[in-house]
């Protein structure tokens, strides 16, 4: 993909070393309690199986992911709102969040402050969006020719090899599928999911300003209603702190 960022791959080692584990369950079981509105058993819920998969590989308590599901039927509990706030950051790069929230006058004011501290601005709906694909994203461990030929005739669009990991993009309706495929032809999954891709990126190549950057994501992504943050920024090697 032409806007290939390795920031995505930052960001998840960040997520891995994480010391605010509460946060971290409370994102993932928003997005459970999300996906279980359209249907709580994960066997023919395929978008639930995959959220299931990531809290487990976040060593998330089966207890958590059950009580989120359980949400959906559960009358007295808050119920939950998807948005999508757009922005911009340091550099102009283009920023969404998105949040799943039981209040959106404590959440709006929150992703508003973490923009405006770091440098950044919220926008109208529908002005950064443009900028960036809705895709399946799936992550496969191993690189390797034979690999990636194999990836494509399982139907992905394309394949970037990153470290020791393959990272696979598909069309959004076909991401379940495909990740079947992929799992089925013998190869190792790491995870699978749906994500707004950007369609070129910007590389930050001043220090100052990529810092700036990194703390507002930082920030977006530590706010609990925040169940994903995506940018069309990539940072020169040997400026990630």
């Amino acid at each position: 993909m032409s806007g290939h960022s390795k920031w995505s791959t930052i960001k998840r080692q960040k997520a891995l070393t994480d010391a605010k584990r509460g946060a971290v369950f409370t994102r993932l079981g928003n997005q459970i309690a999300i996906a279980a509105r359209s249907g709580t058993d994960p066997a023919l819920n395929g978008a639930l199986a995959m959220v299931i998969e990531k809290a487990k590989a976040a060593n998330m308590p089966m207890s958590n992911i059950e009580r989120a599901i359980q949400r959906v039927s559960d009358k007295n509990a808050a119920q939950l709102t998807e948005v999508m706030y757009e922005g911009y950051g340091p550099g102009g790069v283009g920023i969404l969040v998105e949040v799943a929230t039981d209040n959106i006058n404590r959440t709006y004011p929150e992703v508003r402050l973490a923009f405006s501290k770091h440098g950044g601005s919220m926008a109208e709906k529908g002005a950064v969006a443009f900028q960036f694909d809705h895709k399946g994203v799936i992550r496969v461990k191993g690189t390797g020719e034979e690999q990636l030929l194999t990836i494509l005739d399982c139907g992905a669009e394309d394949a970037v090899e990153e470290g020791d990991e393959t990272i696979v993009y598909t069309d959004a309706k076909q991401l379940a599928a495909v990740r079947d495929a992929i799992k089925a032809a013998g190869l190792e999954l790491i995870d699978a999911e749906l994500a707004y891709v950007p369609k070129n990126t910007i590389t930050i190549s001043d220090k100052e300003t990529a810092g700036k950057i990194e703390r507002l994501m930082d920030a977006l992504d530590e706010l609990d209603d925040v169940t994903n943050s995506y940018s069309n920024f990539d940072i020169a090697e040997g400026l990630l702190s």
